[in-house]
């Protein structure tokens, strides 16, 4: 009898441990992610910002999907392409990635998209933007498969609504330039250029003489002559952009020292959270081109940032990147759903077949913080529906470091204001 007891509390025992083990053993699963932006370099601001949405993010979650555990591996752009291509395949071989989300740049992603294809990594929400990725990826859709939906369309869906915004305060009487006489500057990346192109064709179908195209180094601060010339010639007004905090407030604050009185397009000023503390009364009457705060989520959401790392987050660089990092949660908790496994094939499967179709999109009832939804189709990838109700930025114009709207006019609160 006691032997038959000890019997089957050992064959009790034994099966106790074999479910505690299976149980600990698919809690031990665990996915790597690689998050790809510049968290050295000249853009190191924005990879701050990145870092503070994932963890956000992941803290939201428990860094937990189904029975996988998420971990994060950061992969440092350098703000530099080369060196971005060997951080990202020194992840997938050396830390084992499965799957990527977010980068800043337009010129890494350009290079980073290879790399992807190359190791058939799904790589989300990365905010290349320029034409150079679309007609990359136009051109072999099944090899850059692997480079997902972006979280920034192609400037010319949004960098033209400046021009439109600007000529319509000339139709109204607000602006009266001397001269329809512009210039274009940006940094010198496939961004800068992509977007100096936008300006440059709706400056020149709407009547504008174009008095110079200058691109400069991401590094470059110093923008004295530049600006000195400028205003030699009368030019009206300065439409450019960089994704390099020191120098786009460089180039802000120097426009101001010079006593230019043109109008001043300086879109991406705002994706910087701190923009104001680096600019002051130079930021007054410029315009740029960014998301809003609007609801009291992603006002809290800003509150939280700020409480928990120290800084203001911009809507653009912590705001997109914190949408960013939770469609691609969605993603991962729908290829779980579907498949009960989370690697890169699966991970892959349902990104094309659920977020490239808009059978899977993330909006406000999902959490979003800044857009109305964020959806793509076969006819828009790989940018997304951009669409008042979905994708939309608003033109803005500073003043005492307040934003406020002045364009399209079914959202703006004020009109446009030429510099005094």
């Amino acid at each position: 009898m006691k032997t038959g007891r000890r019997l089957s509390f050992i064959a009790f025992a034994v099966a106790s441990l074999l479910i505690i083990g299976g149980t600990t053993f698919a809690a031990d699963k665990t996915l790597k992610i690689g998050v790809l932006g510049p968290f050295t370099g000249p853009s190191a601001q924005t990879g701050k910002e990145f870092q503070a949405s994932v963890e956000m993010a992941m803290e939201k979650i428990d860094s937990t999907v189904g029975d996988y555990k998420i971990e994060v591996v950061w992969v440092d752009s350098q703000s530099d392409p080369a060196k971005a291509s060997s951080a990202y395949a020194e992840a997938v071989e050396g830390k084992g990635i499965q799957a990527g989300v977010l980068n800043w740049h337009s010129s890494v992603a350009v290079a980073v998209m290879d790399v992807a294809a190359q190791y058939k990594i799904p790589h989300m929400f990365g905010f290349g933007a320029s034409e150079v990725v679309n007609e990359k990826w136009l051109a072999d859709p099944e090899k850059y498969s692997y480079w997902g939906g972006k979280g920034w369309p192609v400037p010319a869906k949004l960098e033209g609504n400046y021009i439109e915004c600007l000529n319509a305060a000339i139709e109204n009487g607000t602006w009266k330039p001397a001269k329809k006489l512009a210039a274009i500057y940006g940094e010198d990346t496939d961004w800068g250029r992509s977007a100096g192109g936008a300006y440059k064709q709706a400056l020149v179908d709407s009547g504008w003489e174009i008095y110079s195209e200058e691109y400069f180094p991401i590094t470059q601060t110093d923008f004295y002559p530049l600006l000195s010339k400028y205003k030699k010639a009368g030019v009206e007004l300065l439409c450019g952009t960089s994704a390099s905090p020191p120098a786009l407030t460089a180039f802000v604050k120097q426009f101001s020292e010079v006593g230019l009185k043109s109008t001043l397009v300086a879109s991406g000023l705002g994706w910087i959270g701190d923009w104001y503390k680096m600019t002051g009364r130079s930021s007054d009457y410029v315009l740029d081109s960014i998301p809003q705060l609007t609801t009291p989520e992603a006002q809290q959401w800003a509150k939280d940032v700020n409480a928990k790392f120290g800084f203001n987050p911009s809507p653009s660089a912590g705001g997109l990147s914190y949408d960013g990092i939770n469609m691609f949660i969605k993603l991962l908790n729908k290829t779980h759903e579907k498949y009960g496994e989370l690697n890169k094939e699966t991970i892959h499967k349902t990104m094309v077949e659920e977020v490239n179709t808009g059978k899977l999109t993330y909006g406000r009832k999902d959490g979003a913080v800044i857009m109305n939804e964020y959806r793509y189709n076969a006819e828009t990838m790989p940018d997304m529906v951009v669409a008042s109700d979905a994708y939309f930025f608003p033109i803005l114009q500073y003043k005492e470091g307040k934003a406020s709207i002045i364009y399209p006019d079914s959202w703006k609160v004020k009109d446009f204001e030429p510099k005094k």
